[in-house]
């Protein structure tokens, strides 16, 4: 296998978690959409791409819940310390993925609702 196929296998899975940071633009719900269609754009061709698109699209559409549950807590002050923990977490996640997918090894996300099998 060539260099260039080489790194082309890792820079593809990679992109599936990296895509997710588009969440932190302020663009609602781009941390799944992103994903979501970069998956379904690459999947049939890619079998790791497909893996590590519906790992990080199960993990992006339960953080979305995470962070809509501790928005709401905000009201009885909870959410004050529970959505910058769900943030930053959300960003260290993304982060080991991506490491780990470029490394050619798959990242299993924690506190992920499977959605996608």
């Amino acid at each position: 296998m060539s260099e260039q196929a080489q790194s082309q296998d890792r820079s593809l899975p990679v992109l599936c978690h990296v895509l997710a940071l588009a969440g932190f633009t302020g663009i609602p719900f781009a941390n799944v959409l992103a994903p979501l269609l970069f998956w379904l754009w690459k999947r049939e061709g890619n079998p790791a791409v497909d893996e590590h698109g519906k790992e990080s699209l199960n993990f992006q559409i339960s953080m979305t819940i995470y962070t809509i549950v501790a928005a709401a807590t905000l009201f009885i002050f909870v959410g004050i310390i529970l959505l910058p923990l769900v943030l930053v977490a959300n960003l260290v996640l993304i982060i080991l993925a991506a490491i780990e997918a470029s490394k050619g090894a798959f990242f299993r996300y924690p506190f992920t609702i499977r959605f996608l099998k």
